[in-house]
Protein backbone atom coordinates (compact mmCIF):
# COMPACT_ATOMS: atom_id res chain seq x y z
CA UNK A 1 0.00 0.00 0.00
CA UNK A 2 1.44 3.73 -0.74
CA UNK A 3 1.45 5.36 1.77
CA UNK A 4 0.70 9.13 1.58
CA UNK A 5 3.08 11.99 3.61
CA UNK A 6 1.44 11.98 7.09
CA UNK A 7 0.48 16.15 7.90
CA UNK A 8 0.81 17.25 11.51
CA UNK A 9 -2.28 19.33 12.18
CA UNK A 10 -3.70 22.04 14.94
CA UNK A 11 -6.99 22.66 15.16
CA UNK A 12 -7.76 26.31 14.04
CA UNK A 13 -11.09 27.98 14.04
CA UNK A 14 -11.54 31.51 12.08
CA UNK A 15 -12.19 34.40 14.19
CA UNK A 16 -15.35 34.60 11.89
CA UNK A 17 -16.45 31.19 12.33
CA UNK A 18 -16.68 32.22 16.15
CA UNK A 19 -18.62 35.49 16.07
CA UNK A 20 -21.04 33.62 13.72
CA UNK A 21 -21.60 31.15 16.66
CA UNK A 22 -21.64 33.73 19.07
CA UNK A 23 -24.65 35.46 16.89
CA UNK A 24 -26.29 32.65 16.25
CA UNK A 25 -26.80 32.22 20.10
CA UNK A 26 -27.69 35.30 20.56
CA UNK A 27 -30.66 34.31 18.19
CA UNK A 28 -31.51 31.54 20.29
CA UNK A 29 -35.68 31.15 20.59
CA UNK A 30 -36.32 28.31 23.80
CA UNK A 31 -39.22 26.80 23.56
CA UNK A 32 -41.57 26.34 26.28
CA UNK A 33 -41.83 23.95 29.07
CA UNK A 34 -44.43 22.03 31.22
CA UNK A 35 -44.11 22.72 34.79
CA UNK A 36 -42.21 20.25 36.89
CA UNK A 37 -41.12 18.86 33.56
CA UNK A 38 -37.27 17.93 34.59
CA UNK A 39 -35.62 15.46 32.53
CA UNK A 40 -39.02 13.21 31.88
CA UNK A 41 -39.67 15.29 28.33
CA UNK A 42 -35.68 16.07 27.51
CA UNK A 43 -33.27 18.46 28.28
CA UNK A 44 -34.72 20.55 31.00
CA UNK A 45 -34.80 24.34 29.82
CA UNK A 46 -32.59 25.76 32.71
CA UNK A 47 -30.28 23.68 31.30
CA UNK A 48 -30.28 24.71 28.08
CA UNK A 49 -30.16 28.70 28.71
CA UNK A 50 -27.17 28.31 31.27
CA UNK A 51 -25.34 26.83 28.45
CA UNK A 52 -26.27 28.13 25.85
CA UNK A 53 -25.28 31.93 27.80
CA UNK A 54 -22.01 30.23 29.08
CA UNK A 55 -21.13 29.45 25.36
CA UNK A 56 -22.17 32.97 24.23
CA UNK A 57 -20.30 34.86 26.92
CA UNK A 58 -18.05 32.59 29.15
CA UNK A 59 -16.65 29.73 27.28
CA UNK A 60 -13.01 30.11 26.02
CA UNK A 61 -12.64 27.96 22.86
CA UNK A 62 -9.26 29.33 22.63
CA UNK A 63 -8.21 27.98 25.59
CA UNK A 64 -9.76 24.77 24.56
CA UNK A 65 -8.56 24.91 21.25
CA UNK A 66 -4.93 25.20 22.80
CA UNK A 67 -5.09 22.35 25.31
CA UNK A 68 -6.38 19.75 22.48
CA UNK A 69 -3.44 21.00 20.26
CA UNK A 70 -1.33 20.29 22.71
CA UNK A 71 -2.23 16.71 21.76
CA UNK A 72 0.38 15.00 18.93
CA UNK A 73 -2.42 15.70 15.89
CA UNK A 74 -2.24 14.54 12.33
CA UNK A 75 -3.46 14.12 8.45
CA UNK A 76 -3.01 11.52 6.38
CA UNK A 77 -4.95 11.02 2.73
CA UNK A 78 -6.39 7.33 2.84
CA UNK A 79 -7.35 5.95 -0.37
CA UNK A 80 -10.58 3.93 -0.07
CA UNK A 81 -12.04 1.89 -2.49
CA UNK A 82 -14.75 3.36 -4.48
CA UNK A 83 -14.60 6.57 -2.89
CA UNK A 84 -11.24 7.87 -3.74
CA UNK A 85 -9.30 9.67 -1.14
CA UNK A 86 -10.48 10.92 2.44
CA UNK A 87 -8.00 13.11 4.41
CA UNK A 88 -7.62 11.30 7.95
CA UNK A 89 -7.57 13.68 11.32
CA UNK A 90 -6.01 11.76 14.01
CA UNK A 91 -4.19 11.46 17.29
CA UNK A 92 -1.01 9.72 17.66
CA UNK A 93 0.78 9.19 21.01
CA UNK A 94 4.09 6.74 21.13
CA UNK A 95 5.31 5.88 24.18
CA UNK A 96 8.98 5.83 25.10
CA UNK A 97 8.93 2.24 25.25
CA UNK A 98 10.11 1.15 22.02
CA UNK A 99 8.15 -2.28 21.85
CA UNK A 100 4.96 -0.58 23.15
CA UNK A 101 1.68 -2.56 21.49
CA UNK A 102 0.11 -0.66 18.95
CA UNK A 103 -3.34 0.33 19.85
CA UNK A 104 -5.92 1.93 17.68
CA UNK A 105 -8.89 4.03 20.03
CA UNK A 106 -11.98 4.02 17.77
CA UNK A 107 -14.75 6.59 19.49
CA UNK A 108 -18.72 6.81 17.96
CA UNK A 109 -21.25 9.10 18.06
CA UNK A 110 -21.87 11.51 19.84
CA UNK A 111 -18.00 11.28 20.88
CA UNK A 112 -14.95 12.18 18.92
CA UNK A 113 -11.35 11.74 19.15
CA UNK A 114 -10.82 13.50 22.18
CA UNK A 115 -12.43 10.89 24.00
CA UNK A 116 -9.19 8.91 24.34
CA UNK A 117 -7.16 12.13 26.06
CA UNK A 118 -7.70 10.47 29.11
CA UNK A 119 -6.45 7.45 28.39
CA UNK A 120 -3.26 8.40 26.72
CA UNK A 121 -0.77 9.70 29.49
CA UNK A 122 -2.63 5.73 31.45
CA UNK A 123 -0.95 3.95 28.45
CA UNK A 124 2.04 5.63 27.10
CA UNK A 125 3.90 6.66 30.07
CA UNK A 126 2.64 4.22 32.66
CA UNK A 127 5.71 2.68 35.51
CA UNK A 128 7.83 0.06 34.16
CA UNK A 129 6.33 -2.52 35.36
CA UNK A 130 2.79 -2.26 33.18
CA UNK A 131 2.49 -2.51 29.60
CA UNK A 132 2.63 0.27 27.30
CA UNK A 133 1.22 1.02 24.06
CA UNK A 134 1.46 3.80 20.88
CA UNK A 135 -1.96 4.86 20.86
CA UNK A 136 -3.34 5.84 17.83
CA UNK A 137 -6.97 7.69 17.97
CA UNK A 138 -9.01 8.89 14.51
CA UNK A 139 -11.56 10.84 13.48
CA UNK A 140 -13.89 8.66 11.80
CA UNK A 141 -15.09 9.88 8.44
CA UNK A 142 -17.25 12.55 9.14
CA UNK A 143 -16.67 13.34 12.81
CA UNK A 144 -14.24 15.84 13.89
CA UNK A 145 -11.51 16.81 11.69
CA UNK A 146 -11.30 14.32 9.44
CA UNK A 147 -12.99 14.57 5.59
CA UNK A 148 -16.33 12.96 5.17
CA UNK A 149 -17.27 10.63 1.63
CA UNK A 150 -19.51 12.37 -1.10
CA UNK A 151 -21.20 9.23 -2.13
CA UNK A 152 -23.65 6.91 -0.88
CA UNK A 153 -22.75 3.66 0.81
CA UNK A 154 -20.23 4.46 2.97
CA UNK A 155 -20.64 1.87 5.53
CA UNK A 156 -18.95 -1.18 7.14
CA UNK A 157 -16.04 -2.35 5.10
CA UNK A 158 -15.29 0.76 4.27
CA UNK A 159 -14.97 2.23 7.80
CA UNK A 160 -12.57 -0.98 8.07
CA UNK A 161 -10.55 -0.22 5.37
CA UNK A 162 -9.65 3.46 6.58
CA UNK A 163 -9.07 2.14 10.31
CA UNK A 164 -6.47 -0.52 8.49
CA UNK A 165 -4.91 1.72 6.17
CA UNK A 166 -4.09 4.20 8.45
CA UNK A 167 -2.49 1.43 11.40
CA UNK A 168 -0.51 0.18 8.35
CA UNK A 169 0.69 3.85 6.61
CA UNK A 170 2.01 4.04 10.35
CA UNK A 171 4.24 1.48 10.39
CA UNK A 172 1.66 -0.99 12.55
CA UNK A 173 1.22 -4.14 10.82
CA UNK A 174 -0.59 -5.71 13.63
CA UNK A 175 -2.12 -4.08 16.13
CA UNK A 176 -5.31 -4.22 18.82
CA UNK A 177 -8.44 -2.15 19.22
CA UNK A 178 -10.27 -1.32 21.70
CA UNK A 179 -13.51 1.10 21.08
CA UNK A 180 -17.14 1.65 21.84
CA UNK A 181 -20.33 2.51 20.87
CA UNK A 182 -19.80 2.61 16.59
CA UNK A 183 -15.98 1.83 18.01
CA UNK A 184 -17.42 -1.57 19.11
CA UNK A 185 -19.02 -2.16 15.75
CA UNK A 186 -16.03 -0.83 13.65
CA UNK A 187 -13.57 -2.73 15.44
CA UNK A 188 -15.83 -6.25 14.47
CA UNK A 189 -15.77 -5.06 10.83
CA UNK A 190 -11.88 -4.34 11.29
CA UNK A 191 -11.91 -8.12 12.81
CA UNK A 192 -13.76 -9.41 9.59
CA UNK A 193 -12.00 -8.05 7.08
CA UNK A 194 -8.35 -8.00 8.31
CA UNK A 195 -8.42 -9.89 11.70
CA UNK A 196 -4.66 -12.10 12.00
CA UNK A 197 -3.35 -10.81 9.01
CA UNK A 198 -3.12 -6.78 10.59
CA UNK A 199 -5.42 -6.94 13.83
CA UNK A 200 -4.87 -9.43 16.60
CA UNK A 201 -6.38 -8.42 19.44
CA UNK A 202 -9.70 -6.38 20.86
CA UNK A 203 -11.14 -4.98 23.83
CA UNK A 204 -14.69 -3.28 23.75
CA UNK A 205 -16.75 -1.58 26.38
CA UNK A 206 -19.71 -2.30 24.30
CA UNK A 207 -21.03 -6.06 25.38
CA UNK A 208 -23.80 -5.77 22.45
CA UNK A 209 -23.68 -8.47 20.60
CA UNK A 210 -27.00 -10.67 18.99
CA UNK A 211 -28.44 -13.84 20.37
CA UNK A 212 -27.11 -17.26 19.16
CA UNK A 213 -28.81 -19.35 16.49
CA UNK A 214 -29.09 -22.34 16.19
CA UNK A 215 -27.98 -22.75 12.70
CA UNK A 216 -25.07 -20.39 12.94
CA UNK A 217 -23.89 -21.64 16.99
CA UNK A 218 -26.20 -24.57 17.82
CA UNK A 219 -23.56 -25.27 21.22
CA UNK A 220 -24.14 -21.32 21.98
CA UNK A 221 -27.77 -21.48 21.45
CA UNK A 222 -28.38 -24.46 24.03
CA UNK A 223 -26.16 -23.19 26.19
CA UNK A 224 -28.25 -20.35 25.94
CA UNK A 225 -31.20 -21.99 26.45
CA UNK A 226 -30.30 -23.45 30.00
CA UNK A 227 -28.14 -21.01 31.85
CA UNK A 228 -30.08 -18.97 33.71
CA UNK A 229 -29.18 -15.35 33.68
CA UNK A 230 -27.18 -13.50 36.22
CA UNK A 231 -28.75 -10.60 38.20
CA UNK A 232 -26.52 -8.36 36.54
CA UNK A 233 -27.63 -9.84 33.35
CA UNK A 234 -31.13 -9.20 34.32
CA UNK A 235 -30.57 -5.67 34.93
CA UNK A 236 -28.49 -4.77 32.07
CA UNK A 237 -31.17 -6.70 29.81
CA UNK A 238 -34.22 -4.64 31.66
CA UNK A 239 -31.91 -1.27 31.93
CA UNK A 240 -31.23 -2.41 27.24
CA UNK A 241 -34.92 -2.24 27.05
CA UNK A 242 -35.93 0.57 28.46
CA UNK A 243 -33.41 2.40 26.91
CA UNK A 244 -34.81 0.90 23.28
CA UNK A 245 -38.36 2.02 24.44
CA UNK A 246 -38.17 4.89 25.76
CA UNK A 247 -34.53 6.54 24.75
CA UNK A 248 -33.46 5.28 21.26
CA UNK A 249 -35.62 7.85 19.31
CA UNK A 250 -32.81 9.32 17.79
CA UNK A 251 -31.01 6.31 16.57
CA UNK A 252 -34.04 5.78 14.44
CA UNK A 253 -34.25 9.51 13.10
CA UNK A 254 -30.40 9.27 12.19
CA UNK A 255 -31.04 6.19 10.01
CA UNK A 256 -33.55 6.78 8.25
CA UNK A 257 -33.50 10.79 7.98
CA UNK A 258 -30.53 11.83 8.77
CA UNK A 259 -30.58 14.52 6.30
CA UNK A 260 -33.66 16.61 7.51
CA UNK A 261 -32.41 16.05 11.19
CA UNK A 262 -29.06 17.14 9.87
CA UNK A 263 -30.35 20.48 8.62
CA UNK A 264 -31.38 21.67 12.45
CA UNK A 265 -27.99 20.52 14.00
CA UNK A 266 -26.15 22.43 11.89
CA UNK A 267 -27.55 25.64 11.84
CA UNK A 268 -28.84 25.73 15.20
CA UNK A 269 -25.76 25.69 17.99
CA UNK A 270 -28.47 25.24 20.53
CA UNK A 271 -30.11 22.07 19.00
CA UNK A 272 -26.82 20.55 18.75
CA UNK A 273 -26.13 21.54 22.55
CA UNK A 274 -29.20 19.94 23.13
CA UNK A 275 -29.25 16.77 21.10
CA UNK A 276 -25.95 15.86 22.49
CA UNK A 277 -26.51 17.20 26.30
CA UNK A 278 -28.99 14.85 26.26
CA UNK A 279 -26.95 11.63 25.87
CA UNK A 280 -24.01 12.53 27.86
CA UNK A 281 -26.29 12.90 30.95
CA UNK A 282 -28.14 10.06 30.50
CA UNK A 283 -25.75 7.84 29.15
CA UNK A 284 -23.22 8.15 32.46
CA UNK A 285 -23.50 7.07 35.49
CA UNK A 286 -23.64 10.18 37.75
CA UNK A 287 -21.14 11.67 35.87
CA UNK A 288 -20.44 15.55 36.96
CA UNK A 289 -20.12 17.25 33.94
CA UNK A 290 -18.37 20.74 34.05
CA UNK A 291 -20.26 23.14 31.73
CA UNK A 292 -17.30 23.93 30.18
CA UNK A 293 -16.25 20.35 29.36
CA UNK A 294 -19.96 19.95 27.76
CA UNK A 295 -19.39 23.00 25.55
CA UNK A 296 -15.99 21.80 24.73
CA UNK A 297 -17.22 18.15 23.69
CA UNK A 298 -19.78 19.85 21.89
CA UNK A 299 -18.18 22.55 19.85
CA UNK A 300 -16.22 19.90 18.44
CA UNK A 301 -18.97 19.19 16.58
CA UNK A 302 -19.69 22.26 15.60
CA UNK A 303 -16.68 23.12 14.30
CA UNK A 304 -15.84 19.93 12.63
CA UNK A 305 -14.57 19.97 9.40
CA UNK A 306 -18.11 18.61 7.13
CA UNK A 307 -20.73 20.00 9.83
CA UNK A 308 -22.06 18.10 12.41
CA UNK A 309 -24.77 16.44 10.13
CA UNK A 310 -21.93 14.37 8.34
CA UNK A 311 -21.48 12.62 11.61
CA UNK A 312 -25.15 10.93 11.56
CA UNK A 313 -25.25 9.34 8.25
CA UNK A 314 -23.51 6.35 9.89
CA UNK A 315 -26.27 5.24 11.37
CA UNK A 316 -28.18 5.00 8.01
CA UNK A 317 -25.46 3.46 5.91
CA UNK A 318 -24.47 0.65 8.71
CA UNK A 319 -28.46 -0.39 8.87
CA UNK A 320 -29.39 0.44 5.53
CA UNK A 321 -31.84 2.75 6.74
CA UNK A 322 -32.78 0.04 9.50
CA UNK A 323 -33.49 -2.90 7.01
CA UNK A 324 -30.30 -4.34 8.96
CA UNK A 325 -28.80 -5.11 12.39
CA UNK A 326 -25.73 -2.90 12.91
CA UNK A 327 -23.22 -5.81 13.57
CA UNK A 328 -25.50 -8.00 11.03
CA UNK A 329 -21.86 -8.07 8.45
CA UNK A 330 -20.04 -8.87 11.73
CA UNK A 331 -17.96 -12.33 11.41
CA UNK A 332 -17.11 -14.25 14.16
CA UNK A 333 -13.33 -14.32 14.42
CA UNK A 334 -10.80 -16.16 16.41
CA UNK A 335 -8.62 -13.27 17.64
CA UNK A 336 -8.59 -12.33 21.23
CA UNK A 337 -11.74 -11.05 22.27
CA UNK A 338 -12.30 -8.82 25.56
CA UNK A 339 -15.48 -7.37 27.29
CA UNK A 340 -15.10 -4.52 29.81
CA UNK A 341 -18.59 -4.08 31.63
CA UNK A 342 -19.73 -1.03 32.79
CA UNK A 343 -23.35 -1.22 34.84
CA UNK A 344 -25.01 1.71 33.13
CA UNK A 345 -24.06 1.17 29.48
CA UNK A 346 -27.26 1.78 27.30
CA UNK A 347 -26.86 -1.81 25.39
CA UNK A 348 -26.02 -4.79 27.45
CA UNK A 349 -26.44 -8.57 26.49
CA UNK A 350 -26.05 -11.93 28.31
CA UNK A 351 -22.29 -12.93 28.13
CA UNK A 352 -23.58 -15.80 26.24
CA UNK A 353 -24.88 -13.62 23.54
CA UNK A 354 -20.91 -11.92 22.94
CA UNK A 355 -19.22 -15.38 22.39
CA UNK A 356 -21.21 -14.87 18.91
CA UNK A 357 -18.69 -12.61 17.89
CA UNK A 358 -15.47 -14.19 18.94
CA UNK A 359 -13.31 -15.48 21.03
CA UNK A 360 -13.89 -14.19 24.07
CA UNK A 361 -10.85 -14.69 26.90
CA UNK A 362 -10.98 -11.35 28.66
CA UNK A 363 -13.92 -10.26 31.05
CA UNK A 364 -14.04 -7.20 33.61
CA UNK A 365 -17.27 -6.14 35.73
CA UNK A 366 -16.85 -2.22 37.15
CA UNK A 367 -19.08 -1.13 39.74
CA UNK A 368 -19.73 2.49 38.00
CA UNK A 369 -19.75 4.15 35.08
CA UNK A 370 -21.59 4.36 31.32
CA UNK A 371 -21.47 4.38 27.96
CA UNK A 372 -18.61 7.01 28.15
CA UNK A 373 -15.98 4.83 29.87
CA UNK A 374 -12.78 6.77 28.79
CA UNK A 375 -14.20 9.82 29.58
CA UNK A 376 -16.03 8.73 33.14
CA UNK A 377 -13.44 6.60 34.67
CA UNK A 378 -10.20 6.04 32.22
CA UNK A 379 -8.44 4.64 35.01
CA UNK A 380 -10.43 1.47 35.22
CA UNK A 381 -10.47 1.31 31.45
CA UNK A 382 -6.55 1.36 31.24
CA UNK A 383 -6.10 -0.92 33.52
CA UNK A 384 -8.43 -3.93 31.52
CA UNK A 385 -6.16 -2.93 28.87
CA UNK A 386 -3.13 -3.28 30.73
CA UNK A 387 -4.68 -6.70 32.42
CA UNK A 388 -5.78 -8.05 28.71
CA UNK A 389 -2.97 -7.29 26.75
CA UNK A 390 0.04 -7.29 29.83
CA UNK A 391 2.29 -10.02 30.88
CA UNK A 392 -0.33 -13.02 32.10
CA UNK A 393 -2.83 -11.53 30.24
CA UNK A 394 -4.58 -13.47 27.36
CA UNK A 395 -3.52 -11.36 24.74
CA UNK A 396 -0.41 -10.74 26.01
CA UNK A 397 2.52 -11.14 22.97
CA UNK A 398 -0.03 -10.77 20.43
CA UNK A 399 1.87 -8.20 18.61
CA UNK A 400 5.03 -10.20 17.61
CA UNK A 401 8.20 -8.54 18.67
CA UNK A 402 5.81 -5.88 20.66
CA UNK A 403 5.07 -7.01 24.00
CA UNK A 404 4.31 -3.04 25.57
CA UNK A 405 7.49 -3.38 28.39
CA UNK A 406 11.24 -2.07 27.67
CA UNK A 407 14.17 -4.46 27.52
CA UNK A 408 14.62 -6.31 30.80
CA UNK A 409 10.82 -6.02 32.09
CA UNK A 410 9.17 -7.97 29.08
Amino acid sequence: MSAAAEVPFKVSVQEEELELLRKKLELTRFPDELDEAEWEYGVPLADLRRLVARWKDGFDWRKSEAEINALPQFTRDIEVEGFGTLNIHYVHQKSDVENAVPLLFVHGWPGHFLEVRKLLPLLTNGPAEQPSFHVVALSLPGFGFSEAPRKKGFASKQYAEVANKLMLSLGYDKYVVQGGDWGHYIAGYVATHYAHKHMVGWLSNYPLAPPPTFRKFPRLYVQHLVTPYSAREKQGLERMRDFRSKGSGYSNEQATRPQTLGYSLADSPAGLLAWIYEKLVSWTDGYRWEDDEVLEWVSVYWFSRAGPAASLRIYKENTDGLEKMADEDVEWTSIPLGYAYFPKEINQVPRVWLRTLGRVVFESEHEHGGHFAAHEHPEELADDIRRMFGKGGPGYGVVPGRTGYAAGHA
